[in-house]
């Protein structure tokens, strides 16, 4: 009951599922591998030897708060990866990633977290779920505004990264994104280091997501302007809470709880990869 209370106070903004991804999103690749089912409310990625699939939205946003139920590849997951995050795109491009890391029958996955920002990561925090993401769907959301960017997990936040521009951190602000997710493999990288592969007689494997949301402002290239008024970073509407959104004590709990039970992997406690000093915000904030 506490954590649920918790839970209820963290939620500044509830959202409306927008369940339809026939208005709301294009299958990138893989063909018949990515199928919209149940009339838009629900569409299923899979991965064979020959191709995984992939689908995005169909809009730019920037900045918003961006929601969706995913249902991650049950059983022998090991060596796929399923995807749910936002990207702009050429080589300075900005990211936010959510990836979920398969493993063998009866091993957790891990969440793997990024954040791009003109072209560069290594910003990378992982962690463990609570619960079994193969059973249900769950709910992961990214909280995106020009101050922080806030992971969620069934409204939970499991990271916040903020806006440390001060201190010569650069920020993803400036470019518009789209939302993107998929399903493929990665044998080389994805489970516990490369160490364990693909078993492809288990395959198709198939990740499915529903009620993709989107509380975001929407980006015209046409004519740079945004849904939520102004342009670039002046694209603020104080009508959307997310614009202004930060933990609260509550928050800041659920957050500590987290970190410190699930997370498995942060870039800012790597002294043996970071061997000439840890990023500047690394000293700002434990969390």
């Amino acid at each position: 009951m506490l954590l649920q209370l918790s839970v209820l106070a963290l939620v500044l903004l509830s959202p409306v599922w927008a369940d339809n991804f026939y208005q709301d999103a294009t299958v990138t690749f893989g063909d018949q591998r990515a199928q919209i089912q149940d009339g838009g409310r629900l569409l299923a990625l899979s991965l064979d030897k020959i191709s995984g699939s992939g689908f995005q939205s169909k809009n730019e946003y920037l900045f918003g708060r961006f929601d969706m139920q995913l249902k991650l590849v049950p059983g022998n997951s090991a060596a796929t990866v399923t995807t749910f995050y936002l990207s702009s795109q050429g080589a300075g491009h900005d990211e936010i990633d959510f990836e979920f890391l398969g493993n063998s029958s009866g091993q957790p996955y891990t969440v793997h977290t990024n954040v791009y920002s003109q072209g560069k990561g290594n910003k990378e925090q992982q962690f463990r779920l609570w619960f079994d993401p193969t059973s249900s769907f769950h709910t992961y959301s990214i909280v995106w505004n020009s101050q922080r960017i806030i992971f969620l997990v069934d409204n939970i936040p499991i990271r916040v990264f903020n806006n440390h521009e001060a201190l010569g951190v650069a920020f993803p602000k400036n470019q518009a994104m789209r939302v993107y997710a998929s399903l493929w493999n990665a044998d080389d990288w994805a489970t516990q280091g490369g160490r364990v592969k693909t078993d492809w007689s288990m395959a198709p494997f198939t990740a499915s997501y529903r009620n993709f949301n989107t509380n975001a402002c929407v980006w015209s290239a046409a004519t740079s302007t945004s849904s939520c008024g102004g342009s670039k970073t002046e694209s603020v509407n104080n009508d959307q809470t997310w614009q202004t959104q930060q933990l609260n004590a509550n928050g800041r709990n659920r957050l500590r709880w987290v970190q410190q039970k699930y997370m498995i992997y942060n870039y800012c406690a790597d002294a043996n990869r970071f061997s000439q000093g840890f990023s500047p915000e690394c000293k700002r904030s434990r969390f």
